[in-house]
């Protein structure tokens, strides 16, 4: 379901990544998708914004909402990480 610069960006990048049956894994898509609209650069501040974030002035519920927002950005949770890991 992409449209604009995405669906034409999309059909450029497809041909070379298919397999024979014309499937294209989730990883290999995702791999694509991000190298090319989530710069590396951009990924690093990210992490680095979660490693150095505090609580400070925000409410309990805030606190929550932003860690969990981060947290994607964390390497050791992007491959399964358990609530142990995320402690």
């Amino acid at each position: 379901m992409l449209y604009g610069e995405i669906e034409s960006w999309w059909k450029y990048t497809r041909q070379p990544v298919s397999t024979i049956e014309g499937i294209i894994a989730w990883n290999m898509f995702k791999t694509k998708f991000l190298a090319n609209y989530f710069p590396s650069f951009l990924h690093k501040k990210k992490t680095r914004e979660f490693l150095e974030l505090k609580q400070g002035n925000m409410s309990v519920g805030e606190y929550t909402t932003k860690f969990n927002e981060l947290l994607k950005y964390w390497p050791h949770y992007q491959n399964g990480g358990d609530e142990e890991a995320i402690c």
